[in-house]
């Protein structure tokens, strides 16, 4: 009886070895790219609204801005690194990102883009990574080092980055 359990257990770590292998061939790893987390925290659910409003055609305003979470969130930090040539590898957040590079110029192609369009930022520009199922590819396709930090917020408990496979709508 003892034997058969063992068979069994031999069995099944096998069978997940196959699997794990199987799943990982085809994600597309980080290449010449380091991230290091500088802060993390976990924020109760909150509730947040500002306004501005006014604009109607003349001088200006309506900036609206608006962050309601149900249950707690993982804030973090991020310091990010690419040598050139480097890339992010395609991934996802369960949550958005606000980034900003700092130096060198990072390029940014989103999955769902049957184009490859290339969205090309220099130190000083910030953008938007919507999350969610939302899936992209960040490059450094420059000559010099690349940076940025960003602030990633996320359902507590969820891992803050997820590798998919390579969508097939860019030549790289």
């Amino acid at each position: 009886m003892q034997r058969k359990f063992m068979w069994i257990g031999l069995g099944t770590a096998a069978i997940s070895a196959v699997i794990w292998t199987g799943n990982a061939a085809y994600a597309t790893p980080a290449v010449g790219y380091v991230s290091n987390t500088i802060a993390m925290s976990t924020f109760p659910a909150f509730d947040v609204f500002n306004e501005s409003i006014p604009a109607a055609g003349s001088g200006g305003q309506i900036w609206l801005s608006w962050q309601k979470t149900i249950g707690n969130s993982d804030v973090y930090v991020q310091n990010n690194a690419w040598d050139p040539g480097g890339d992010t590898g395609w991934h996802s957040h369960p949550g958005h990102s606000l980034i900003i590079v700092t130096s060198g110029t990072v390029t940014d192609y989103e999955a769902d883009d049957t184009n490859c369009t290339p969205h090309v930022y220099t130190a000083g520009q910030a953008f938007v990574d919507e999350g969610g199922d939302h899936a992209h590819i960040i490059r450094n396709e420059g000559t010099v080092q690349a940076t940025t930090m960003a602030i990633q917020v996320i359902p507590s408990g969820a891992a803050r980055r997820i590798d998919v496979n390579n969508p097939g709508t860019c030549p790289f």
